[in-house]
């Protein structure tokens, strides 16, 4: 079986702790695994070696492989070039896989921002759709509602059939009065998102009622490299798997995923997910509460005083402060599509970024200049990397730094400091014992950490 996890939203409902550039499939939430390393697990068992496949935006790739690596993880990783929803990522999955077998293999589909503590119940459920697909049909997973749901889309269940249902139609997101409904009616379902099948089946289907994807596929050759074309992309249509295929085709059949699972969508599921103190509170940071009841109150760093509340959620970051009643955690999305919008970069980038040899904090930011404090740990370094729109001047603060100008090593102290001139090969390098923190003041027509040409690369990202 292979596996494909879909690894390239941008977890706009989860702002500001999730931003476009660091989104929250890649954010640890209990300090241990992020959610696509714990998919990733989840599935070890039931695909085989080499057959996991993880198709992300070219953005997020390097953050993705290096979470992977971490885990010992050997995930093909594809790139998409932009956002074009799941039913062109799996189409192009999928054709990578044709590509590379010559057998009709079974294909499990699944997001990678879903919590599951019972994996052996999950890896049951899903070994228990395999007759079903090897009959020809295409599985998606529902999930029993344990409360009338207003954020997920439903499946409504028509007539069983050994382990399945027939599928009698999928519904979207409801409003209070009809999740309700759909909770007392009994034959509607959470759908998970979570997708089994055949290679072919699933093709054939999708060329059947979405062309458009498969026309843009035909030149698509991955003996080429990973990352998809973006003329291949440019054209897709930007269309879910649910309404590219589910919504259409005459084989979908549902089993109902027999474990726990949390979609990890908006503030509300990290409330539930979140063990609550004895006023039903979930308080994490540098938080002094009175009088709070039911909320979701997080600090990443500054003091965040709250007094006679009930039912809210309020998230403060380095940069940004969201607050919002409990009930109304999806239309934070509403929010982060205004900043868009706006162009605001508290959307798209955190002010502290963490990076495999430490992290940097953007300080000050203007009209053709930014400031950092980059911080490098003990025995790490920088890629040996060039800039085609800035120059940079750096300055050691604390510590001991090895420069590599253009073949050449440079040693520095604190208070020394050296140019970095337009496209010249450099890199930042710490191999003493001791952590590194300089200041960056980068200068140029075009400031973006996309302006970046790496040529060699410990942590694999050139």
């Amino acid at each position: 079986m292979y596996a494909i996890i879909l690894a390239g939203g941008t977890g706009s409902r989860l702002w500001p702790l999730s931003r476009e550039l660091y989104p929250k499939q890649l954010i640890s939430l209990d300090g241990k695994d992020s959610p696509l390393q714990s998919t990733c697990k989840r599935i070890e068992n039931l695909v085989e070696e080499n057959k996991s496949i993880c198709i992300t935006n070219i953005k997020h790739s390097n953050d993705v492989k290096f979470q992977l690596r971490q885990i010992s993880n050997n995930s093909i990783v594809i790139t998409e070039p932009c956002v074009k929803n799941t039913a062109p990522a799996i189409f192009c999955a999928l054709e990578y896989i044709r590509q590379n077998s010559d057998k009709d293999e079974e294909v499990i589909i699944l997001p990678s921002d879903h919590l599951i503590k019972d994996v052996e119940a999950f890896q049951k459920t899903i070994k228990d759709s395999l007759n079903a697909i090897n009959n020809g049909a295409i599985v998606t997973f529902g999930i029993k509602p344990a409360y009338a749901e207003t954020g997920f889309g439903y499946i409504q269940a028509g007539n069983k059939e050994n382990n399945y249902y027939q599928v009698k139609g999928f519904v979207e997101k409801p409003d209070e009065q009809k999740a309700n409904y759909y909770l007392q009616d009994g034959s509607y379902f959470w759908n998970s998102g979570i997708f089994t099948g055949k290679v072919s089946v699933l093709r054939e289907e999708t060329i059947k009622h979405c062309h458009k994807i498969s026309d843009n596929v035909k030149d698509l050759n991955f003996s080429n490299g990973l990352n998809i074309p973006f003329d291949v992309y440019d054209n897709m249509p930007e269309i879910s798997f649910d309404y590219a295929v589910m919504e259409k085709t005459d084989k979908a059949v549902m089993v109902v995923l027999e474990s726990d699972w949390l979609d990890i969508g908006s503030w509300k599921s990290i409330y539930d997910l979140k063990e609550k103190d004895s006023a039903g509170n979930v308080i994490e940071g540098n938080v002094v509460a009175d009088n709070v009841k039911n909320s979701l109150i997080y600090s990443a760093k500054k003091l965040v005083a709250v007094s006679g509340l009930e039912d809210v959620i309020l998230v403060e970051t380095e940069d940004a402060i969201m607050a919002c009643k409990k009930d109304q955690a999806q239309d934070v999305k509403k929010l982060y599509d205004r900043l868009e919008k706006e162009n605001q970069e508290t959307r798209t980038v955190h002010k502290t970024v963490f990076r495999p040899w430490g992290y940097y904090t953007c300080l000050a930011q203007g009209e053709g200049y930014l400031t950092k404090v980059i911080s490098v740990s003990p025995k790490h370094k920088l890629s040996i990397q060039s800039h085609n729109h800035r120059s940079e001047h750096w300055v050691v603060l604390e510590g001991r730094a090895l420069v590599i100008l253009d073949g050449k090593e440079n040693h520095l102290q604190a208070g020394q400091s050296i140019d970095i001139p337009l496209k010249a090969k450099h890199s930042l390098q710490n191999p003493y014992d001791e952590e590194l923190r300089i200041i960056e003041v980068q200068k140029g027509d075009y400031i973006s950490e996309d302006d970046i040409i790496r040529y060699e690369d410990a942590y694999g990202r050139v």
